[in-house]
């Protein structure tokens, strides 16, 4: 590892590390306990707390007596909103042989939220202990907005699948029972199909799933909602499905592939008077997955679809906005939307999502 400097860098933040998956989750008994130790290592001191804006959370280290007064010194430095110094006349000790007399007491802060404090124990203040309290805390409160911003960004997810899986459109369900309406005399058994399909496809859409789904899961979906399609259309849509079997088990996001085969079929094909072709493929790629949905339509102007994938929301499809940011959020920024557009020209979408991912199950 190097010099001695180095050796001491590299401990410093594996402790760090240790500490930050807790404070990410939010401020609580559990994850308090957890990040204390840690914290309390960084600092070096004899004793830790960590308390909300009213009540010990956790204490690490020696003279657990004191514990009852931290919820006290709490409230004086969130009063202060600032770091303050308590020395022995602020903590009244009986105890034979405590050596503590001395806490370094400052915010915790998030987004202008004071949300608790980080508590320093020891047997004497320092300007030097002060400063890397003061420190500490800046960073614990940094994972801590990390951690809300993550959750933030989770709720807004959630919200925004629970927006696509409500947007049934009036006119797709109008449109689907007049082509079923249209079969029952003239091929009833058809009618009968279409009907179980439709049923099938507004059960799936409005039933209540989790974050994640598999490539064969949210294909059963697209599928219903092509036959719906094709019995509007007739002749003038077309589906091409290319689909490797050991693609089938690969989790994704919940919605990451109907949205773009549905904006193929509305905005690709439907303005187009004869029609045309949407294609879907999934091919193994050794530890990914390509997956493509592309049509022959009426293509768009790339750069509206650049400004759509920027998040304007003054456009349609939103949509593709949505599955961009979940895709992105779940593997990472090299697993977005590629798509290849131009008028007159059709559209290619483009995915690629890696086979394994930590926490991606449905």
């Amino acid at each position: 590892m190097g010099s001695e400097a180095d050796r001491a860098t590299f401990r410093t933040l594996h402790t760090a590390s240790l500490a930050a998956p807790a404070l990410r989750e939010g401020l609580s008994e559990t994850t308090a306990e957890k990040a204390a130790r840690h914290l309390r290592t960084l600092l070096g001191t004899p004793a830790l707390a960590l308390t909300d804006t009213d009540r010990l959370l956790a204490w690490d280290g020696a003279a657990h007596h004191h514990a009852p007064h931290a919820a006290d010194l709490a409230a004086v430095a969130i009063e202060r909103g600032e770091t303050l110094v308590f020395d022995r006349k602020d903590l009244v000790c009986t105890q034979p042989g405590c050596t503590l007399r001395a806490a370094i007491v400052t915010p915790l802060v998030s987004d202008d939220r004071v949300l608790g404090t980080l508590q320093a124990y020891a047997s004497e203040s320092s300007a030097g202990l002060a400063r890397a309290t003061d420190e500490v805390a800046t960073w614990a409160s940094g994972q801590l907005e990390l951690g809300e911003l993550d959750a933030s960004r989770r709720r807004l997810m959630e919200a925004e699948v629970r927006a696509l899986r409500a947007q049934i459109s009036p006119h797709f369900v109008y449109n689907s029972l007049t082509a079923i309406a249209s079969f029952v005399r003239t091929d009833p058994d058809r009618a009968r199909e279409l009907l179980l399909d439709f049923a099938d496809y507004t059960r799936h859409s409005f039933r209540r799933l989790g974050d994640y789904t598999t490539i064969e899961e949210e294909l059963g979906s697209i599928r219903r909602y092509l036959v719906l399609e094709q019995a509007r259309f007739g002749d003038r849509l077309g589906v091409e499905l290319r689909i490797a079997p050991e693609t089938l088990p690969i989790s994704i996001p919940v919605l990451s592939l109907q949205p773009l085969v549905e904006n193929a079929v509305r905005h690709g094909l439907a303005p187009k008077p004869e029609g045309g072709t949407v294609t879907i493929s999934a091919r193994d790629l050794d530890r990914e997955a390509l997956l493509v949905v592309e049509d022959d339509g009426v293509g768009e102007d790339p750069e509206r679809i650049r400004r759509v994938l920027a998040g304007d929301t003054s456009l349609d499809s939103v949509g593709l906005f949505n599955v961009d940011e979940r895709l992105r959020s779940t593997f990472g920024d090299d697993y977005g939307l590629v798509v290849e557009t131009a008028p007159q020209a059709g559209t290619k979408v483009t995915v690629r999502v890696p086979k394994f991912a930590s926490g991606v199950r449905p």
